[in-house]
This record gives C-alpha cells, structure tokens and sequence, in this order.
C-alpha cells in the first residue's frame, strides 16, 4: 500500500483565519502569528465540533492499493477521486497477497465479531488460493489482450486484488472522519474495527496529516478521535 502526498494548501492556520471571521471579518486575515491563543481556539473548536473552520484547506494524495480497498476508501463521498482506468490502460501484474501476520478467521456475528490468527494451513490456504487464482486470472486478461480484445471488456477477469491507483483531494474535516473510521484505536470515544489492509493506507494518512497540520492534529487527538 502507498500513499503520497501530491501537494496540499493546509496548515493550522487556515483553521484559525476561517474561524475569526465571525467575529472579526476583514481582521481575521492571516498575519503569521501562532501562539497559544491560536493553540486554543483549534482547541475549542474541536472539542465543540465547530467543523466548518476546518474545511479550509486542500490536500491530494496518490494512493496504490488492491481494487477493494480503493472501493472501499470511495464510499467516503466527503473527497474528491480521479482512479487509473482499466478501459483506457493495460493494468499492471501487481496483485495483493496477505502477509504472513494477516488474521483470516472471523469469530463471531457480524457487528460482534473478531478476527483470529487462524491455523498455518488456513493462512496457506488463503494466500495460495488468491495467489493462484491472481495467476490464472492474469492469464486470461492477457490472452484476451492478445487476441485484440477491447481493455474494458478484458479486465471483467481481473480479481479485486489487484492494484489500482488514485488521486484523492479532501480537507482537513473530511480527513479526520476518514480517520476515525478507518484507524484502529482502541482510546478513540467511538473505536472503530476496519479492514486491515484499509487500515495500512489510513495510517498512512494520518502521519501525513500529523506533519502538516500538527496543532490540529494534537486536538484531533486529546478529543476523542471525533471528527467535527
């Protein structure tokens, strides 16, 4: 899994001139001073949920993952998505194998349920299953390449685990309820159990927004992992 940050228009900044104009219109322009005043009100605002101050700002990432965690990040309708296409370009022989450390069992109903370790011939089982059925699927991708075949009629073969890419452009708002989905953090107020491999690209994220916007962050943090 990559993710990259393509370029962005964010920094705590933002989230404080946004939020001074309420109440001081042409004087909340940004000046360059950041103290602890400015710390405080980022604090407030998240601790109240007063969201929309942190819309005001841009990020893009280049995401590479397996198809089903691309569809599974494009059910989050709070972002902006351009995804490489299979109709247009001959896909790439990269597909998703789960590592050695991937639990494969699920225990229990869903909505209550864990995920286990599983035996070594389960997790063999598994992993040579999607390998194998990756290599066969390949197979028929390109034979029907080869006998002049039309990409988006082709790619019908493909499995969902292999790789695709993305620009994804959202905000700061939009990037904690991502987040507080799609983390695993047992000190978050409403904890949250997402698929592991969703789960590799968010983290991901998260250190990226850690770095560029940081006070904000540290109250995203002390507040619970809501987003406002």
């Amino acid at each position: 899994m990559t993710v990259q940050l393509v370029k962005h228009s964010a920094a705590d900044e933002d989230v404080v001139f946004a939020a001074r104009v309420s109440t001081k219109g042409a004087e909340s322009l940004p000046t360059g001073t950041f103290g602890p005043a400015e710390k405080g009100l980022i604090n407030f605002l998240m601790r109240d949920r007063h969201g929309s101050p942190f819309e005001h700002n841009s990020m893009t990432l280049y995401v590479e993952a397996p198809i089903f965690v691309l569809r599974e990040w494009q059910r989050h309708r709070v972002a902006s998505y351009n995804e490489e296409s299979a109709r247009y370009r001959e896909l790439k022989p990269v597909f998703y194998l789960p590592a050695d450390d991937r639990k494969v069992v699920q225990v229990g109903r869903p909505g209550r349920y864990t995920f286990e370790p599983g035996t070594r011939m389960q997790r063999y089982t598994a992993r040579r299953s999607i390998e194998m059925s990756a290599y066969e699927a390949w197979a028929y991708y390109r034979e029907m390449l080869g006998e002049g075949i039309a990409r988006e009629v082709a790619r019908s073969v493909l499995p969902v685990s292999i790789y695709s890419s993305m620009y994804v452009t959202l905000n700061a708002r939009s990037l904690m309820h991502f987040l507080s989905l799609r983390t695993e953090e047992e000190a978050a107020r409403f904890p949250s159990h997402p698929q592991r491999e969703i789960a590799m690209c968010a983290e991901q994220v998260e250190a990226i927004f850690a770095e560029l916007m940081p006070v904000t962050y540290a109250a995203f943090q002390a507040n619970g992992r809501v987003a406002p």
